[in-house]
Order: structure tokens, then C-alpha cells, then sequence
């Protein structure tokens, strides 16, 4: 077993406080907006869609020993700026270094795919280094087996691209333009991989900026001190929620994805959080994953940082209040984080990873999971966000055949709260669907259809959200498709009476002759010119016994297009007749209320096993 154990502050202050609670807001204002202005950077000026429109991109500010500071609300990720201290020690980085990586081994999983590349700036105020600043985005196509480096079929991360361990890209402002130029080679789409490249890094030059001017404004003491000051308080308003939610004991979780791809699964995650008195009188929280499966000969392992359980806790604690700030205080909160070497969430090098993300959202889902058995209030499941990847020529309106490809991330149901309905039709977290307009003027693609898809919010008093159709006419001359659908025999759970969300599905030319249900994570599958496409993405568990949502919510929902007459009647008891519900036949049917259990996957149970 590998005992992974960070060594989280202790939250001692000095005994003279030099920045005062109004400073201290001020320069959590200024740093947040300082990563805002990274962030519309990338955005507005990276080539590739993934980091353009898609918003697969992220932001960091770290103090002056690589502890996360302020981060966007993306719950994995973990020490970020540790690879490059491990290998470049504090006392040699100087003015003007930029450090980069994409090693997701070399790193501990502070990335956990090959596409995601790292930019790590130090900034110095006086000579004296104060801070670090990050910069991170998804590269569409690094090279590996397949265009856009992810695929199904990978059995081994160096057939997912090019790998970099932590490297200095720029020596005190001169630049290894060698090491670039070697990385775009490997790229088949290199003018678009070197365009997102000059973005990242002025993203991290422009945050460096920003940061200098705090320090100079507010002086280095005090903003240290203030940095230290946000990440006591987000650690110990994470310790007292960790401490009303669980007990003391041990609290147990298990989730499952389908499959890996290779005809193998399905693999369950096991998850147990114990608090307990520790030796010196105080809580201890443990977070033990070392009962999760062995990992998987396909490529939906997920090399899991220690700090993302913590992390993800955070956020739930946090609850998107914009008074806190995301930063290592969550994963510090976590006393100790327990992985097994050769599991699906910590797996042996060189086992392949491009697909991580389905395992990713599990992770995010078992963790409400275990927050609910503890007596939590925490979502319902959710759908994990699905993954096509579409590679072929279109003729171009010169006549000639030109290369394409079109990675996209489409969205998903996410499950009901206690309080209120799961969202529909989102990707994850602050990241988008591709627009039509898009889709249709820059690739072969013509959309005939897109909207959500009825009945794929699980039932209950507080309905999942629901996942999203899209139907492509194909325009391309030929086209490979990959895909990775994930919840078809494990569908996102629904709790307390809320039912299972449903299922996601791909057809290849639905109601022809030649229709084709595509297998839920595959590659290869050939299109062509005037092929129909449909994909269905799953939807959220739901929460609460069905027959408490009231008749006309229901009704809403069917005439909204988010619920069918039959399931209406069929779930809910509600009978909807020539656009009005029939309050008698209602009445009747919901007079024989069935009985519910703990969990609903398929069916009720006590215990998700």
C-alpha cells in the first residue's frame, strides 16, 4: 500500500497580524482578478476550440513556496508547482524562468492526462522570489496513435503523445525555442499547437505582471501573510463542515464505471473516510481509496493526486460562496490520503490514462456518495460529460482534401440536490458546449438537431438534469470516430426515493437500414459523407420520492420537453391529458405510493456494492 500523507499547516499565526481584515479582501480581490485576466486571455486568444470554446483551461496563483494560493473551481488537480521545485531547486529559479510540464508520472498526477500542458512562472519582487504563477490548457493533438492523442484503444501512455517532464522553457528570458519546436513537430496540427502555446505563455507572463503590482502595492510581508491568512481560514471552514457531516467512524462509499474499453470491467472505487481522535487530542480525517480495483489495461485510469479528495471536498464545502477562495486549504483539511500502487486511481507507469476524465467524474460522484451516507446533503449522481473525437478529410471549396479534426466534450445531466432540480445539459464546471454556428462554419458537420433528451433526468421529488441530443449530417468525405460514453450498466445513482438518470447512447443513421449503435467507449468506427450521427448523453440521479414533486411541475416538465406523458405517469403518478394534468386520475394513481430505498441504480437498494 502506498501512504500518501501531505504535511498540512498547522494554521499558526505570528503574534503580531500584518495584514489587517480589510487589506486582507482587498488583496483577495486583486488576486482573484488577476487570474480572471489570465484566464480571458487564454481564452480569447488560444487557435484551438478545445481552449478557445470549450474553456478546457485553467489558472493558478501560488505563494513563494508553490502552495496554491487562488485556483478556479476545477476539483483535480493537485501540487502543481511541486514537479518543477523537485527538479529545479528554489534557491536557482531566477527572473524571467518559465517552467513547463505535461508528465502526468513525473508529476503525481498534478496532471493526469498527456493533452493537459503546465507554464510555472516564479515572481520576484527585490530579488526576493514571492510567488509562482500557473497557466494550464488542453492541447488538441500532441501526437500518440491517434489525431487528437486520446483514443479508446490506447493500452499505453506513450501511444497518448509526446511526454515533458519539468523543463525550463525560459531562462531568465531567453527561450528554448529547440524544445518548442521539437514539441510542435510532433503535433499533426502544429500551427495550432504553437498559436495555444504563445497564449499559455502570455497568459503566465500577463499574470506574473499582475502579481508584481500586488506585491509592489501592498509589499511582499503583507501579502504573504495575507495568502497565509486565506488558506488557514478556507482549511479550518473545511475541517468544521468535514466535522458536522461525519461522525466519528468510518464512512464507506462504492461507485463503478462500465468498462474500459478492452472488454474489461466493470472497476469500482471504493472510498472510506474515518475521523478519529488523534494522538495529540485532535480530529484526524483519513481518506482511504486502497480498496479500489486494480487498474485497467484501457485508458480510464485515473492517476489521482493526494490533494483532489481534499480539493473536491473543499468545493462542496465552500459552495461557491464568492467570499472564499479556492486553494490548497481544502486538501490541507484531509490529514492523510491512502492510494494502492497498481489501482485504477493510482496506476503503475506506463499504464494509459487519455481517457481519465470518465473515472474522474466518478471520483466527483462517490465523493457525494460518501458525503450522503454520512448524512450529508450532497447531490444525487451525475452523468460523466461524454468525449467524441471525429478525424477525417472534407473538400475544401478550392476542390482539395483537407485534414480535420473535431474533438468535442458534450454535456451531461447532473443530479438533484435536496433543495432544488439537477442542472441540464452542462459539460463541467465553468466549460461550454460547442455553439452550432461554430460547429457548423468551422468543421463538415451540419446539425440537424440539438436539444435535451427527454426522460434522461432521473425521477424524484427534485428532478436530475437532463443530457443533451445532438445529430450531425456528416459533410466530411470519410471521418474515424471515437467516442466515450460511460453510465449504460452503472447509470448515475439517484437517493433518498430519486431514481437511476438515464443512460447515454450513440446511433450511427437511426431508424435506416443501415442503423448502427455505436459501442459506448470505442474508436475507429468510419463515417461518411452523409451519415446521420446521434448522441444522446446521460442524465442525473435524481432525489426525493418521485410522487412528492408536485403534479404541476410535472406538467412543466412535460411541456417543456424534459419529461414524456408516459414517465409522467409512469414515475411520477401524474397523469397529463390534452396539455393539463387529470387531478382524479392523478389522485388515484398516486394513493398507491411505492415503496423506496437508500440508493436507486436500476433499481432501489440499501447499498451501492
Amino acid at each position: 500500500m502506498l501512504r500518501l500523507q501531505d504535511s498540512p499547516s498547522d494554521g499558526a499565526r505570528p503574534a503580531h497580524q500584518r495584514c489587517d481584515p480589510v487589506t486582507l479582501e482587498i488583496i483577495r480581490g486583486a488576486i482573484r482578478a488577476a487570474q480572471a485576466e489570465m484566464e480571458a486571455l487564454i481564452e480569447r486568444t488560444a487557435i484551438s476550440a478545445f481552449i478557445r470554446e470549450k474553456k478546457d483551461f485553467y489558472t493558478g496563483l501560488f505563494d513563494a513556496q508553490g502552495v496554491m494560493a487562488v485556483g478556479s473551481m476545477v476539483p483535480v488537480f493537485g501540487d502543481m508547482v511541486g514537479p518543477v521545485i523537485k527538479h529545479f531547486p528554489l534557491e536557482t529559479m531566477k527572473p524571467g524562468d518559465l517552467y513547463w510540464y505535461n508528465d502526468c508520472y513525473g508529476s503525481r498526477g498534478a496532471v493526469s492526462h498527456s493533452n493537459d500542458q503546465v507554464l510555472i512562472a516564479p515572481v520576484f519582487q527585490d530579488g526576493e522570489r514571492r510567488a509562482f504563477v500557473m497557466g494550464w490548457a488542453h492541447f488538441a493533438d500532441i501526437g500518440g496513435m491517434r489525431p487528437g492523442s486520446i483514443s479508446p484503444d490506447t493500452t499505453d501512455i506513450f501511444q497518448e503523445g509526446v511526454i515533458i517532464p519539468p523543463t525550463k522553457l525560459i531562462d531568465q528570458g531567453v527561450t528554448n525555442e529547440a524544445t518548442l519546436s521539437i514539441f510542435h513537430r510532433n503535433s499533426r496540427f502544429p500551427a495550432q499547437s504553437l498559436g495555444d502555446m504563445r497564449a499559455l505563455m502570455a497568459s503566465v507572463e500577463l499574470g506574473a505582471t499582475r502579481v508584481q503590482e500586488i506585491l509592489t502595492r501592498f509589499g511582499g510581508d503583507i501579502v504573504q501573510d495575507a495568502l497565509d491568512q486565506l488558506l488557514t481560514r478556507t482549511r479550518n471552514l473545511v475541517r468544521r463542515k468535514l466535522s458536522e457531516t461525519f461522525s466519528y467512524g468510518t464512512h464507506r462509499f462504492t461507485d463503478a464505471i462500465d468498462s474500459d474499453g478492452h472488454g474489461h470491467g466493470p472497476f469500482r472505487m471504493r472510498f472510506a473516510l474515518t475521523r478519529e481522535k488523534g494522538a495529540d487530542g485532535e480530529d484526524k480525517f483519513v481518506f482511504d481509496a486502497t480498496e479500489t480495483d486494480d487498474q485497467a489495461f484501457g485508458p480510464v485510469n485515473f492517476l489521482m493526486n493526494p490533494g483532489v479528495p481534499g480539493m473536491a471536498l473543499g468545493l462542496y464545502y465552500l459552495g461557491g460562496d464568492p467570499a472564499q477562495v479556492c486553494n490548497a486549504g481544502g486538501p490541507q483539511a484531509l490529514d492523510e490520503v491512502r492510494l494502492r500502487e497498481g489501482s485504477l486511481l493510482w496506476p503503475k507507469f506506463p499504464a494509459p490514462l487519455g481517457m481519465r476524465g470518465l473515472t474522474m467524474m466518478r471520483v466527483l460522484a462517490a465523493l457525494n456518495g460518501l458525503v450522503n451516507v454520512a448524512g450529508g446533503g450532497a447531490p444525487a449522481a451525475h452523468a460523466a460529460y461524454v468525449i467524441t473525437l471525429m478525424r477525417g478529410t472534407y473538400r475544401s471549396e478550392a476542390g482539395k482534401l483537407e485534414p480535420f479534426l473535431l474533438a468535442d466534450g458534450i454535456g451531461v445531466g447532473y443530479g438533484a440536490r435536496p433543495f432544488a432540480d439537477g442542472i441540464d445539459a452542462v459539460y463541467f464546471v465553468a466549460q461550454e458546449n460547442y455553439p452550432v454556428e461554430f460547429l457548423e462554419l468551422g468543421y463538415p458537420v451540419r446539425l440537424r438537431a440539438y436539444g435535451v433528451v427527454r426522460d434522461s433526468g432521473g425521477a424524484g421529488r427534485y428532478r436530475g438534469g437532463c443530457g443533451i441530443l445532438r445529430e450531425y449530417e456528416i459533410l466530411a468525405e470519410e471521418a474515424m470516430f471515437g467516442v466515450r460514453v460511460d453510465g449504460v450498466k452503472n447509470p448515475p445513482w439517484g437517493i433518498a426515493g430519486g431514481m437511476t438518470g438515464g443512460a447515454g447512447r450513440v446511433t450511427l443513421n437511426p431508424g435506416s437500414p443501415e442503423e448502427y449503435a455505436i459501442p459506448p467507449l470505442s474508436d475507429g468506427t468510419k463515417l461518411k459523407r452523409g451519415d446521420i450521427l446521434r448522441i444522446e448523453t446521460g442524465g442525473g440521479g435524481g432525489h426525493g420520492h418521485p410522487f412528492d414533486r408536485p403534479a404541476e411541475t410535472v406538467l412543466e416538465d412535460v411541456l417543456g420537453g424534459f419529461v414524456s406523458v408516459a414517465a409522467a405517469k409512469n414515475f411520477y403518478g401524474v397523469v397529463v391529458a390534452d396539455g393539463a394534468v387529470d387531478a382524479a386520475a392523478t389522485q388515484a394513481l398516486r394513493a398507491n405510493r411505492p415503496e423506496t430505498r437508500a440508493f436507486h441504480r436500476n433499481e432501489y437498494v440499501d447499498a451501492l456494492v
